[in-house]
């Protein structure tokens, strides 16, 4: 049997309330937020001694998510630096079209972001962006042409 989405993606941060923030800016919606810890938890991540706050963000259109996760226990550890570049190996974006490139790419600046590189343009198809924000995330941003 074929999967039948992909649910979320996680990202591990140190300050939950500004990547949240960042996110809610860029036009993603705050589903939930709240402690996670048991042995629950702690099986299936192979971690033991958890204690972590974890958040819920969703697309306008429902079908995509990210969650963030905060933990207190243990200490996280930094397995790269964190302004890794676009060549370092693992997963390096997460990608969002959106409707005006310019107006967000103004907005998530607020929030401490800035442009990777520059705003390109992909044909006569897409306007396309790398943004580092908080803690070293990149988002990618696809503004369709006309």
């Amino acid at each position: 049997m074929a999967i039948k989405r992909m649910d979320n993606v996680l990202i591990v941060v140190e300050d939950i309330d500004a990547v949240i923030a960042f996110f809610v800016e860029l036009g993603m919606e705050l589903e939930n937020k709240g402690p996670v810890e048991g042995r629950w938890v702690e099986r299936i991540i192979g971690v033991d001694d958890v204690r972590q706050e974890v958040a819920m963000l969703r697309t306008p259109d429902g079908r995509g998510r990210v969650e963030l996760a905060m933990f207190h226990q243990p200490q996280p550890v930094r397995s790269e630096p964190q302004h890794a570049p676009a060549n370092t190996l693992g997963i390096r974006r997460i990608m969002f079209a959106v409707d005006d490139i310019d107006d967000v790419i103004s907005r998530l600046r607020a929030h401490g972001a800035e442009l990777v590189g520059t705003v390109e343009q992909y044909e006569q198809i897409f306007r396309l962006c790398y943004v580092r924000g908080p803690e070293g995330i990149i988002v990618g941003l696809a503004e369709e042409i006309g």
